[in-house]
């Protein structure tokens, strides 16, 4: 689909409404990584993009929202570039990141179903509704979601944390894994805690959520109390784990924004004094 966006603003409004726009898994911004910003469609001025796929997302203060993917052959209009979604985090606003995550999980939820996967035919969006249904067998898609749990584990005042070897070199965070068919949150967290740490828990309590775009995670977070067990590292997760106290946190610890660093200053907030 071609699209030239100062041609296609009917009303003054749409001038004015935001566009999260991203080629692969990269958001198109407005300005450089240390003062960026989401671009208007005013922004574009006589641009010529080519949009694959996009979506409506709502209304934000008066201001339409929607996503697009656009094709690599599109070139970049002046004074924007693309950049990864995850360090956006720490430099735009808060509900204007959840917002990209939401448009990022909806375009990687369109580009990866296009076809049903009970009988082969060719999905179509739904208009009533965020789903795809398929023109030969009726059957409905909605986008996926995995939920996952994240949990922080106290015992006498110290806080659980582990370095993964998924991290960055020296980051430490609490513990997190995904949600198995059939099994609650909170034997979710036990079981997690257990594999990976070899420990029990107890006074399982829910703390928050938080939506994780990369690409589809939902994570639920927990706060939870040592029962017994000494830590057991299953070294296929973690390289390593640890307690600190409220004064002696690693340095490097997830960024603020994420559910993980809102577990971490909780614990510091609750314990510290």
């Amino acid at each position: 689909m071609h699209f030239i966006p100062s041609i296609n603003a009917r009303h003054d409004s749409d001038k004015l409404a935001y566009w999260f726009i991203f080629r692969g898994n990269e958001i198109m911004i407005f300005g450089q990584q240390v003062f960026p910003r989401i671009p208007l469609l005013i922004d574009f001025h006589q641009s010529f993009i080519i949009i694959i796929r996009q979506h409506y997302l709502g209304n934000l203060d008066g201001r339409d929202c929607y996503c697009a993917e656009v094709s690599y052959d599109s070139a970049i209009p002046d004074g924007m570039t693309f950049s990864p979604l995850r360090p956006l985090l720490e430099v735009i606003d808060a509900e204007i990141f959840a917002i990209a995550g939401r448009a990022f999980q909806i375009l990687d939820w369109d580009r990866n179903h296009q076809f049903c996967g009970r009988c082969g035919s060719r999905l179509r969006i739904k208009n009533d509704e965020r789903a795809k249904t398929c023109s030969s067998c009726g059957l409905v898609l909605y986008p996926v979601i995995a939920p996952a749990v994240i949990v922080a584990v106290v015992r006498d005042r110290t806080l659980l944390l582990a370095h993964s070897h998924r991290f960055q070199a020296g980051l430490y965070s609490v513990l997190a894994g995904f949600v198995e068919a059939g099994e609650t949150l909170e034997e979710c967290v036990h079981r997690e805690v257990a594999e990976e740490v070899g420990i029990s828990i107890a006074d399982i309590k829910y703390f928050g959520s938080m939506p994780w775009p990369f690409p589809n995670s939902l994570m639920l977070g927990f706060t939870a109390r040592h029962v017994s067990g000494e830590i057991t590292i299953d070294h296929n997760e973690l390289q390593e784990a640890n307690w600190y106290g409220p004064r002696n946190i690693p340095q490097k610890i997830p960024v603020r924004g994420t559910i993980s660093r809102e577990l971490i200053d909780w614990f510091i907030s609750t314990y510290g004094e």
